[in-house]
């Protein structure tokens, strides 16, 4: 595995490919044991010789590494959410708006901190999460109201806000504090905090859910979550998943 791995260094370090000759060199390896790598390589797509000799990286490459890109995003969010999430004795949350949808990037719970039931999409319901509200809140008012149009605001329990004209009144009036009293889920309330880049062009979103008769503390509680969404906001970068 070793020996392949450094094989896979050399061929990655030539854009325009390389001979089987060259990166046997550049891998410290014998030239029989190299081409019996690239083949095993090539049958597994992580390597193509091309019609020249020439070897190059693979498709299954490009596939591995858009993978490890999110795992990288869950690797930086992860230990803010565990801390998040012992600090206030709540499940944690983070999504993101990708491509005009809601995408759940993690959870973090415990046993006692158990995570909501989510029963319904969050895309498919974001009027009633708090998630959903405080990314939709992130949007100018012509988006916010396409959006919203686009979608059926179903209600879901009798909490539910389903006229858009007061949905989009308690957007327009969110302080940076988006909060789910029972809208999703009955037994369940949720609060929600932005996480934006400096540009404003990437739109996440960070939360806690718990106990109805909990939720006033969590809402005492918004500088705790707003200085997460902030160190995650500087050490984090976003990309497009």
């Amino acid at each position: 595995m070793q020996r392949a791995l450094h094989l896979m260094e050399a061929v990655s370090s030539h854009p325009g490919g390389a001979p089987a000759k060259q990166l046997a060199r550049e891998a410290g390896l014998p030239l029989a044991t190299t081409y019996h790598l690239l083949r095993t390589l090539a049958h597994e797509g992580y390597a193509t010789r091309l019609s020249d000799g020439v070897w190059v990286l693979g498709e299954r490459v490009s596939s591995l590494h858009g993978k490890s890109r999110a795992q990288q995003l869950l690797a930086r969010i992860r230990p803010a959410l565990v801390a998040l999430r012992d600090e206030l004795g709540a499940a944690a949350y983070f999504a993101m708006h990708v491509d005009d949808e809601i995408r759940l990037i993690d959870i973090v719970d415990g046993p006692r901190t158990p995570r909501v039931d989510v029963w319904v999409g969050f895309d498919e319901a974001p009027h009633a999460t708090a998630l959903g509200k405080c990314l939709i809140a992130q949007l100018d008012e012509d988006r916010r109201r396409d959006y919203l149009a686009r979608r059926r605001l179903a209600e879901l329990t009798p909490h539910t806000i389903t006229e858009p004209r007061r949905l989009l009144r308690t957007l327009r009036s969110s302080t940076g504090l988006s909060i789910d009293r029972e809208e999703y889920a009955l037994g369940t309330g949720c609060a929600a905090v932005p996480v934006t880049d400096a540009t404003g062009t990437v739109r996440a979103a960070l939360a806690v859910s718990c106990r109805p008769a909990k939720l006033p503390r969590i809402e005492r509680s918004a500088d705790r979550m707003q200085a997460t969404a902030a160190r995650l906001q500087r050490t984090i970068t976003l990309p497009a998943l």
